[in-house]
């Protein structure tokens, strides 16, 4: 009998192909304690899509992109974790429009041009057998065209003020607008397995929401909820028309202003900020449009926002949601590193899934970690088998 080394299929070039996929849990018969999983490595399917656990990769600006086409850095950055096992892969902000970035080097999708990059970068993540991949369609508004952070800061210092526009001649823009729709169908051509929409963190549907940032006077505007709600909610019932894969919105649950919610006046048009009730109301809104999860974060809107920031201290904001709309799958994030934790975050029913950012930076193989400490045996790439052997060996 021929023993062949087989390739994965649907890609350009030879990658050995993974039975299971990379991050999968072996079978019961080869393992037994893989007979009952934690939560953490139970899959999860949304609209008919199988995410293989629920550790989740959190869009993370790179500001390195050339004029919106991804790089060799994303190939690399992106194509990592693809190796590592991660259920769910999604890519940084990335612009509807040029003008929609937050800085000058972030990724954008508004040209035919920047769809060979991502085709690339899908299909090395599609070979890895596990990863689905997507991608965080966004739009900045009143916050783009600002520097990346680490030119920002020595500019901080020498302007003395905490957030610097890029100017016309450090590759700036002007104010422009125009539409998603093309967006989401290059998102097609891609391949791409999800589609999140940002609607946090202060950029343009987060503006749109809060009436710290919308003072408009008209029917998208001012302190009435249905109004502020009304741009957004069209937007993503549009997109939602176009796209048939699953599809996620990040929000952000509050603004952090000091001041209550609601001013003292009372009543439903009596908000001066945006907050988790808002926030439950909206999400009830989202899925009654078939949004097929949430990804709640918080802040980024109010220049005064004071945060307490800590392990976990976004959960409870995923928490409330998840009580309050309890029939949409919802993302938890903020300063999750440990494992244990993170599990019974989704065993306490407090959210479905974990989306973690920083600590992947600091430590990639945070999937394979997991593993051992919770006693799930996981399949590591077919490269990197020597190195885990002993840890996933049978039992």
């Amino acid at each position: 009998m021929a023993h062949i080394n087989r390739a994965a299929p649907g890609v350009d070039q030879y990658i050995p192909l993974n039975e299971p996929g990379v991050g999968i849990p072996y079978s019961n018969e080869a393992h037994a304690a893989n007979a009952s999983l934690p939560k953490l490595f139970q899959p999860l399917t949304l609209k008919d899509m199988t995410f293989h656990n629920r550790v989740w990769v959190s869009p993370m600006c790179q500001y390195s992109s050339d004029n919106g086409h991804a790089t060799d850095w994303h190939f690399v950055h992106l194509g990592g974790f693809a190796t590592r096992g991660l259920g769910a892969i999604c890519l940084e902000a990335t612009s509807v429009v040029p003008e929609g970035r937050i800085s000058p080097e972030d990724a954008g999708l508004w040209t035919d041009t920047q769809i060979p990059p991502l085709q690339r970068i899908v299909s090395f993540a599609h070979s890895q057998g596990g990863s689905k991949i997507g991608i965080q369609l966004s739009h900045a508004g009143r916050k783009a065209s600002t520097l990346a952070p680490w030119i920002n800061g020595d500019l901080a210092r020498t302007r003395h003020v905490p957030r610097s526009v890029a100017l016309k001649d450090e590759n700036g823009w002007p104010d422009e607008e125009d539409s998603w729709i093309k967006s989401v169908e290059r998102c097609k051509t891609i391949g791409f397995d999800f589609i999140e929409i940002h609607a946090a963190h202060g950029y343009l549907l987060h503006e749109f929401l809060s009436p710290v940032s919308n003072v408009r006077t008209d029917q998208y505007g001012g302190k009435s909820l249905e109004n502020r709600m009304r741009f957004p909610l069209r937007l993503i019932k549009r997109i939602r028309s176009h796209w048939d894969k699953p599809l996620f919105v990040r929000l952000s649950a509050t603004d952090w202003k000091e001041s209550p919610e609601k001013d003292e006046t009372g009543g439903p048009d009596a908000w001066n900020s945006w907050g988790i009730e808002q926030s439950k109301t909206f999400v009830a809104r989202l899925k009654d449009l078939g949004i097929d999860l949430v990804d709640v974060t918080t802040g980024g809107n109010y220049h005064g926002q004071q945060i307490a920031a800590g392990a976990g201290y976004q959960v409870p904001f995923a928490a409330d949601i998840k009580q309050a709309v309890p029939d949409i799958p919802v993302g938890a994030v903020g300063m999750i590193t440990d494992a244990k934790v993170a599990n019974g975050y989704l065993e306490a029913g407090k959210a479905d899934v974990v989306f973690l950012a920083r600590e992947l930076i600091r430590n990639p193989n945070w999937v394979f970690r997991a593993a051992i400490e919770l006693g799930v045996a996981v399949k590591p790439a077919n490269q990197y088998e020597r190195g885990w052997t002993e840890m996933f060996s049978k039992k």
